[in-house]
């Protein structure tokens, strides 16, 4: 048994205007020590699938399906359920460290708060314990810092504070939601390269939620490609990007610039994500696919394998494609 199994994962919110599907029948597994990025444009449901994994959904959402953590139901879990699970066995690096550390606290207050409630550590031991995890996450004279406020660090400090908070219990699951937004790109790589040695360091597994497929290039072992709260592709990275077997990952791949090309306009993916206020009922990437046909809105195509460790969801087939 994997050590995460997500089958069938629905997530829905109900709103003044409406019921709004943010995912839609995903599955996935996930073994000990993987990497398993998941990509896709803003609202294609890549955060939601996280909150609801961690039973953080917000009061109006609804999650069905199933998610084994283990063997153990974590899906809808009560509190005394999955409480015990989170910092210890899996752990969550949040989008905007600015906003997720409390700014009224010291740094070190905040993540000694871990330790002292999940480990029942004296305050003493939790502090020293503070300062090795800041200095295993590369922050310089973690001594003289882990006592700031989180607006006295630089927001890639920040981010390393969140992830040493993060890795506090020693998880077995690591999920980053979108780990180097707003930072830029020689910091992106900074925190990224972090992440690579502690996921070695700590033997975890890890989820890596992000837009960016520079990222996942680097990261990841396998790669999940979400749109409109579906799968649309998942497989290895490198045949992915050698070969993407989906007219919205060859979209997705055909806009990233390129530094060996000087002066060509850069290619977009026409239309708008979908309103899923109202779900398409066919594929959720139909009306914005060069190759649609009616079948495509009639209906969604079933995630199906057509290579060893590959699968798409597409009515069309490859030769159709090309």
């Amino acid at each position: 048994m994997a050590m995460l199994e997500v089958r069938n994962l629905g997530v829905t919110f109900a709103t003044n205007d409406g019921t709004v599907t943010a995912v839609n029948g995903v599955n996935f597994a996930l073994e000990r020590g993987e990497t398993l990025g998941i990509v896709g444009e803003s609202g294609s449901g890549k955060s939601q699938l996280s909150f609801a994994i961690m039973g953080l959904l917000a009061a109006n959402g609804t999650a069905t399906g199933s998610v084994l953590f283990d063997g153990q139901e974590l899906l809808n879990a009560p509190p005394k359920v999955i409480n015990p699970l989170r910092a210890v066995k899996i752990a969550m690096v949040f989008q905007d460290p600015m906003t997720s550390l409390n700014p009224y606290m010291r740094v070190c207050d905040q993540m000694a708060e871990v330790l002292i409630h999940h480990k029942g550590m004296s305050k003493a031991h939790a502090m020293a314990e503070c300062v090795r995890m800041l200095d295993a996450v590369k922050i310089p004279d973690a001594k003289g810092r882990f006592r700031l406020y989180p607006h006295e660090f630089s927001g890639g400090m920040r981010q390393r504070v969140m992830i040493a908070m993060a890795l506090m219990c020693g998880p077995d699951l690591l999920i980053a939601d979108e780990p180097t937004t707003a930072l830029d790109v020689t910091v992106q790589a900074q925190i990224m390269s972090l992440l690579n040695a502690l996921q070695k360091d700590f033997g975890m597994a890890t989820i890596l939620i992000t837009h960016d497929l520079g990222v996942i290039a680097g990261f990841c072992r396998d790669v999940i490609v979400l749109y409109g709260g579906r799968i649309m592709e998942k497989a290895p990275v490198e045949p992915l990007f050698a070969s993407p077997a989906h007219p919205y990952t060859r979209g997705l791949i055909s806009a990233i610039p390129r530094v060996d090309t000087h002066g060509e306009t850069l290619v977009t993916i026409p239309g708008t994500p979908p309103n899923m206020l109202r779900a398409p009922k066919g594929c959720p990437f139909a009306p914005r696919c060069a190759h649609a046909g009616d079948d495509c809105a009639d209906s969604p195509a079933p995630l199906t394998q057509f290579a060893p460790g590959r699968l798409r969801a597409c009515h069309r087939s490859l030769e159709e494609l090309a």
